[in-house]
């Protein structure tokens, strides 16, 4: 693995979960779990820049 491969990674993971969710219905169940995917999925790219940092 290459330095910085992660993040590389976690960003294209982000990215896909985004994608996800825009096909999720605009419901209540489908906007509660869009909320949770997006969160859930996008924080380890944030996180792991947080980590680097200290």
């Amino acid at each position: 693995m290459k330095v910085g491969d992660i993040e590389d990674r976690l960003k294209d993971f982000a990215v896909c979960v985004m994608n996800v969710t825009e096909a999720l219905p605009n419901t209540n169940a489908g906007n509660h779990i869009t909320g949770q995917l997006v969160r859930s999925g996008t924080s380890p790219a944030l996180n792991e820049g947080e980590a680097q940092s200290e």
